[in-house]
């Protein structure tokens, strides 16, 4: 095996190891198994070099004890077989529960930037691979390469001391040229497998891609221009598919030549001894036995190297995720933010994106405990930049965060997060029901909670017209629901949490006007006592602001409240007259 192969293994030794004493106790029973198993062509050598012999009484009660011995080692292989599997059973799931929850808790620590980089269907594919995978490489390898193994060594020593060395001599050859030519051409095959992985989960990818934006796909009549790019994928997947299985019937073919020669040679072995008087009838009985039970196992060890290399191969794309890097992590000593109201400040912030350009320049505010902040200013000015940076979706560049006096980055994630909801300008729902979705901003909370945050953002009387109410499933990604409807569902998901810290991100942008309004005034009320990082557009939302804050290709040109800046007649003067101008055409 390759290093990296070494390098899985000793990966998924430590999940199995907690387990060490039914792992030994299967091993156990697993020996004891192939020590039944071979007992038997022994017996019934035995056996039929009895009834070759004499015929008296005494001689007739041979094969009664003979046989009674040859069930009881036939029930014996099957008891010691069905303990490993029942004592093993245990071992193999909770290993890969336990992979497949550490990988579930990795991929959820990593970073946006990490998750805005992949494509779902492809690392979708990878996992269940992986995880299927492990519960694959140990049936494989507990279940069938050991006992293989076990059984050859012990069908190699009887045949050593109880017969010439031929016998041995070729079935040593035999193995060695068997196992040398299985490795080199599954080696040379495991190139293909590697790459049809690689071109199934691209063309998953694009699959799901596709799926998620069906309604795009629609409205530009692109239905086959989807359809060729799957197609694209899957004719390089068909191609490495065709290879790998061309290659496959190289390897039967050149494993069963092996295999023949070694059988030839073995009964030729055997009948010479019996014509020259030095073997019976009941020992050619036991080589042929013994030939039949190293066939089975060495036939099907092909295939089953062949089926570790390629769980090995998932196992290891799999293993590759858990390598990624934090790019957030916790400090060794980081602190838990309380529940008092929380300052927030950016002191002097810097940050990009791509080290080559710069998003924000030297920004710096203070929201006070309880007071509010409005940030506008033309896309891509960095507006929601601030709201994932305050998140530490991304760590800041240049300057720092603070909340309540303490450098975000010296806080536990999980703390400044519970301490901080947001409204998103673009709301993904669950493929669940509303219930579920609204609750989701505080899964412990009672129905009539979820129900009153509801009805805050003005969407209980919505859902208490819908045929299932709040049992109604909303949809991949929310797309039953319209945009207003969606965003409403954030307002109530962020109402139920109920944190110090606010941050609406756009929060009534998909809103009418006439909904804009009753849950703006919601939403005023709401803030009152929190902390307030209002990102707005419509400057029309943030008159109410403590301060206002103009930003400008990332850095900050003006600030002050409402009438402060209006009367300075500067950047946010030209944007409010501007938008009004706007309205009252949209009235016209």
């Amino acid at each position: 095996m390759e290093r990296r192969d070494w390098q899985t293994i000793r990966t998924l030794l430590p999940y199995l190891w907690t387990w060490k004493w039914r792992v030994v106790f299967a091993l156990t029973c697993l020996i004891a198994a192939k020590i039944a198993n071979v007992g038997v062509p022994l017996i019934f050598k035995d056996l039929i070099d009895t009834l070759s012999g004499s015929r008296d009484a005494a001689v007739i009660l041979v094969p009664l004890g003979l046989l009674g011995a040859y069930g009881a080692l036939r029930f014996s292989t099957a008891l010691f077989t069905e303990l490993r599997e029942i004592v093993f059973a245990r071992v193999t799931q909770r290993a890969q529960r336990t992979i497949a929850l550490k990988l579930f808790r990795h991929l959820h620590s990593l970073s946006l930037r990490f998750h805005l980089e992949r494509q779902t269907g492809g690392l979708s594919r990878d996992i269940e691979r992986g995880t299927r995978s492990v519960g694959s490489l140990i049936s494989y390898t507990i279940y069938s390469i050991l006992p293989t193994l076990v059984e050859i060594a012990l069908v190699m020593g009887i045949l050593i001391v109880r017969y010439e060395g031929a016998f041995a001599l070729i079935t040593l050859v035999a193995l060695a040229l068997y196992v040398v030519f299985t490795v080199l051409m599954t080696n040379w095959r495991t190139h293909f497998r590697r790459q049809a992985n690689e071109f199934d989960s691209a063309a998953s990818a694009r699959a799901i891609d596709s799926l998620l934006n069906y309604e795009t796909v629609k409205y530009f009549n692109n239905e086959q221009w989807e359809l060729d790019r799957y197609d694209e994928q899957m004719c390089q997947w068909e191609a490495a598919q065709i290879k790998t299985q061309v290659s496959l019937s190289y390897l039967n073919l050149g494993q069963a030549l092996i295999i023949a020669a070694a059988v030839v040679l073995m009964m030729w072995r055997a009948t010479v001894g019996v014509v020259n008087g030095t073997m019976t009838v009941g020992d050619i009985v036991l080589v042929n036995a013994f030939l039949i039970q190293l066939y089975m196992p060495l036939n099907h060890l092909g295939v089953l190297y062949r089926e570790i290399r390629q769980s090995l191969t998932d196992i290891e794309r799999m293993f590759n995720l858990l390598d990624q890097n934090k790019e957030v992590q916790d400090a060794d000593d980081a602190r838990v933010l309380g529940d008092a109201p929380c300052t927030v400040a950016f002191e002097h912030v810097g940050f990009g994106y791509d080290a080559r350009r710069k998003i924000l320049f030297d920004v710096d505010f203070t929201i006070p405990a309880g007071r509010s902040v409005a940030v506008v200013g033309a896309s891509g000015s960095g507006k929601s930049t601030l709201a994932r940076l305050l998140y530490r979706f991304y760590e800041v560049g240049e300057g720092s965060i603070r909340v309540n006096n303490s450098d975000i980055r010296d806080l536990t994630q999980a703390s400044l997060r519970r301490s901080i909801g947001i409204v998103p300008q673009d709301t993904v729902l669950f493929n669940d029901t509303l219930f579920y979705n609204i609750r989701y901003g505080r899964p412990g909370a009672s129905g009539d909670d979820v129900i009153a945050a509801a009805k805050a953002a003005h969407l209980h009387e919505f859902i208490d017209e819908l045929p299932e109410g709040y049992n109604t499933t909303v949809g991949e990604r929310g797309l039953k629901l319209s945009g207003g409807e969606k965003q409403r569902v954030a307002i109530a998901r962020a109402l139920l949490k109920n944190p110090p810290i606010l941050i609406f991100d756009e929060a009534t942008s998909a809103l009418d006007s006439q909904t804009e309004k009753a849950i703006q005034a919601q939403l005023d009320m709401v803030a009152v006592g929190h902390t307030t990082l209002i990102i707005a557009h419509r400057l029309s939302t943030i008159m109410k602001a403590d301060e206002i804050i103009v930003l400008d290709a990332g850095r900050i040109v003006e600030r002050g409240s409402h009438r402060e800046l209006l009367d300075s007649g500067g950047v946010y003067a030209r944007l409010w007259a501007l938008q009004q101008t706007e309205e009252d055409v949209a009235i016209v």
